[in-house]
């Protein structure tokens, strides 16, 4: 008589086709959750999965038109640069024109990019000092320019041995940007701005040699030409 007047609550029917939904809901719902707990890597600050030592940046103010260059040369004498992109452990993986060469294909059109920037990568350790060297090669604006110069140890983490700007003004203008020392464990014990031409070594390796250059195998006629 009582529950006539609802004085008591009523049970809700019993929904055993609800009850299986709702259980493979939550089934589905863990097993998504061990499905990103596999495919997601350990987020560790400052830790770099690259199969590069060492990453070497030259950049310069967006969208200019001036032609930079960047070369690094290692321990033992092997020379990165436009015309020998591969050397040693060394690799340019772009060389930039300045404005002659910045474009992307985007549907079959090329769109102009504003990003002025030369990166060699360090894939393997030799004891012994590095010399990281930015040559002015075409001055356009005749206006001198300001680049900046990174460069960072990758492995284990991410460290930044040298990140510093200076001035190029004209064009054959060559600076040293930084020679930094690697131990056999690749740790940087020492960093300086000591002056050295890296275009004076190929210039003394022409007087000296044979038609050929031993490091690049271009003739001294080709070489003294600008890339294709």
């Amino acid at each position: 008589m009582m529950d006539d007047f609802g004085l008591y609550p009523r049970e809700e029917p019993f929904d055993p086709l609800g009850v299986m939904l709702f259980k493979a809901l939550q089934v589905i719902a863990f097993l998504f959750f061990l499905a990103l707990l596999a495919v997601s890597p350990d987020a560790k600050e400052g830790k770099i999965d690259s199969k590069a030592e060492f990453m070497i940046t030259l950049d310069w103010p967006d969208s200019h038109p001036d032609d930079l260059d960047l070369f690094v040369q290692d321990p033992v004498g092997n020379i990165a640069w436009y015309r020998h992109r591969e050397a040693g452990f060394l690799t340019l993986d772009r060389d930039d024109r300045g404005g002659a060469n910045d474009f992307i294909m985007v549907n079959g059109k090329k769109i102009a990019s504003p990003i002025r920037e030369e990166i060699v990568t360090v894939r393997g350790i030799v004891a012994g000092e590095y010399t990281v060297n930015v040559s002015h090669f075409v001055a356009t604006t005749g206006e001198p320019v300001t680049a900046n110069v990174k460069v960072q140890k990758l492995n284990p983490t991410a460290q930044v041995v040298f990140d510093n700007k200076f001035t190029l003004d004209h064009t054959g203008d060559e600076k040293t940007a930084v020679r930094f020392r690697l131990d056999a464990e690749g740790k940087v014990v020492n960093v300086d701005q000591r002056p050295k031409s890296l275009l004076e070594t190929f210039r003394t390796g022409w007087r000296n040699g044979a038609d050929l250059d031993p490091r690049t195998g271009v003739s001294n006629n080709a070489a003294r030409v600008r890339r294709d």
